[in-house]
């Protein structure tokens, strides 16, 4: 079979590539050894912000008397109905892309896919029989998976990564949740707020790290409020499954701890799906165990690119789809500027939210900027206090010489769809004032983000 582009992989990559591709005249299909939609539609983005709404919807039913609803009998969640409520998004979700796959005429080809020569890839079916097929472009879009350290190997029942978190059977009683980036902080607050004993562990110094420092110890207090227990600077010696319960040896500044716990989750970040691709077979130059590409996301060898977590940019979803559009719309000749890396926003679906794009107050001084910070905290917004989510704030951070948003930094309920504003403000080179003078809806969330412009400027009124 003949094709203008193979995309190996169809996550929030692979399949953005091979719908605007056909969109674009070509002739595509897509190689997919598993579910269409890959990790994120899967087993990552989508269903764990299925199961956060349920232990959201939850956290409201058990508070409602406090909203003035009375509830009558015993609020409490159905472990099995909650994850199958889970999976049956992810289920519909990859139906979705199977209609768009055949409304754009993609051919999909069942199997693992590996390069055996420049423009020719080879497809290994689950039964074991192979086909080839050829192709003027191919691009590698094939993810990534948990990674595993030595101390945490994963068995899969003691010890499990976020495909067996996703889907439990029963409800551990306790758990050690090791990493507190988004995976390891969202499941972390759901098993919590479904009735686990938490403890999460983080070996930098803060939880959510990437995160501004005052965000983190929002967090923080946030999750100590509802009885997470939070290690920070803290590493994970070695597990011991042999008991019933897991003897998780910690290291912190004050020695070694052990910490029993029924079930490990390793969160420690992903490693990239790059073995058995045929990546040593071409010569695809490698860096820092990703694969190599230039700014239109080209690797070395002519017709060949790779996209999303098999190189070395933010392994999120909406990254790997906006690379998805660059390279796809270079390869058809379109006028494509390179991604701006610098404006890529990032969320904690935790509650509170997390939401941030730009730099961080101390990256801006560390970079030499002089800046002007505004911030504004929801114990000050109306909207905040009706709805009864008082946790978090909005925090700007602008180069006093230019006035330029720098970076936005927010906690709380909603900011994981207020970012956007931000990110688009930031593209468009937009000043603090231009932030204030924009009139906000009341009673919003939002107003947070004028309110903090003005608090940078001196000009705050509602604080």
């Amino acid at each position: 079979m003949n094709f203008d582009l193979v995309v190996i992989g169809s996550g929030p990559g692979g399949y953005v590539a091979a719908i605007r591709a056909s969109q674009l005249g070509m002739n595509v299909a897509v190689v997919e050894r598993a579910e269409l939609g890959g990790i994120c539609l899967n087993w990552g983005c989508i269903p764990t912000k299925a199961l956060l709404k349920s232990v959201q919807v939850y956290e409201y039913a058990s508070h409602a008397a406090e909203y003035g609803i009375e509830v009558e009998g015993t609020v409490k969640p159905d472990l099995a109905k909650v994850v199958e409520r889970s999976r049956n998004v992810a289920a519909g979700m990859s139906k979705g892309i199977e209609f768009l796959f055949k409304k754009n005429k993609i051919t999909v080809i069942k199997g693992s896919g590996k390069l055996i020569e420049k423009g020719i890839a080879e497809v290994t079916a689950e039964d074991g029989s192979k086909e080839t097929i050829e192709a003027k472009h191919i691009i590698l879009a094939t993810g990534a998976r948990s990674r595993v350290i030595d101390s945490m190997p994963i068995d899969g029942e003691k010890i499990i990564g976020y495909r067996q978190a996703l889907v439990p059977t029963k409800l551990p009683e306790s758990m050690v949740v090791v990493g507190s980036g988004a995976i390891g902080s969202e499941f972390a607050y759901f098993y919590n707020a479904m009735g686990t004993k938490i403890t999460l562990v983080e070996f930098l110094p803060n939880i959510v790290p990437l995160e501004d420092h005052e965000v983190c110890a929002q967090l923080s207090r946030s999750f100590r409020k509802v009885g997470i227990k939070v290690m920070v600077e803290a590493s994970v010696q070695s597990v011991d499954t042999s008991g019933d319960l897991c003897k998780v040896t910690v290291q912190t500044k004050k020695g070694e701890e052990v910490i029993e716990a029924e079930i490990v989750l390793s969160a420690v970040g992903i490693s990239p799906n790059v073995e058995n691709i045929g990546l040593e077979e071409l010569n695809i130059e490698m860096e820092r165990g990703r694969v190599k590409v230039d700014e239109f996301y080209r690797t070395n060898v002519e017709g060949i690119y790779a996209i999303g977590d098999i190189i070395n940019t933010p392994a999120l979803a909406h990254v790997a789809s906006a690379e998805a559009l660059a390279c796809v719309e270079k390869i058809a000749g379109l006028d494509v500027h390179p991604i701006n890396y610098k404006n890529i926003p990032g969320c904690t679906y935790t509650t509170p939210e997390v939401s941030s794009v730009g730099m961080t107050e101390k990256a801006a001084i560390d970079a030499g900027y002089k800046v002007k910070v505004g911030k504004f905290p929801y114990t000050a917004s109306g909207k905040a206090a009706a709805v009864g989510a008082k946790d978090g704030f909005v925090k700007l951070v602008f180069d006093e010489a230019t006035n330029k948003l720098l970076g936005a930094h927010m906690i709380g309920a909603n900011v994981t769809e207020m970012v956007a504003g931000l990110v688009t403000s930031r593209n468009l080179g937009v000043k603090g004032h231009d932030l204030i003078k924009s009139i906000h809806p009341h009673p919003t969330m939002s107003e947070a983000i004028m309110e903090a412009a003005a608090a940078a400027y001196g000009e705050v009124v509602h604080l």
